[in-house]
């Protein structure tokens, strides 16, 4: 797991095994798979509430790594609703969201994951993965 600061492009999205986890399946870690568009091999994420990623804002502010339309256009992350605006203008289900970068074990081949984790309503926790996304390295 680690954060990224260059500028990157977003190349396709893998396809993940299990991307939504309700109070106690997120504990400690919610634990899933991805599967790497480039090679097929699968790869094992742990994601631990408060513990794991890095602040999504760090990605589009000033364009720094990658643009909030892009972010958009793949659908990895929405518009926060009004009432949830504290949380920054673009989130995941409206909950505070976090993103790291990770490589597939195999080819190596770099993907980003961004997820959100929060209380929903009174009661229920919930860690939702966007989703995995291949990228490489804008030259």
């Amino acid at each position: 797991m680690y954060s990224l600061s260059e500028k990157i492009n977003i190349t396709g999205k893998a396809s993940v095994e299990k991307n939504v986890f309700i109070n106690d399946e997120a504990l400690p870690s919610a634990t899933t798979t991805f599967t790497c568009s480039h090679c097929g091999n699968k790869n094992r994420i742990a994601i631990a509430p408060y513990e794991s990623g890095f602040p999504v804002l760090q990605l589009y502010h000033e364009d720094k790594v990658v643009s909030k339309n892009e972010l958009l256009n793949h659908g990895m992350i929405n518009g926060t609703s009004q009432r949830m605006f504290h949380f920054g203008e673009l989130t995941v289900n409206d909950l505070p969201t976090l993103y790291f970068g990770t490589d597939c074990s195999s080819c190596h081949s770099r993907f980003i994951c961004l997820f959100s984790y929060g209380e929903k309503q009174p009661g229920l926790m919930i860690l939702t993965i966007s989703g995995v996304w291949k990228y490489e390295e804008s030259k």
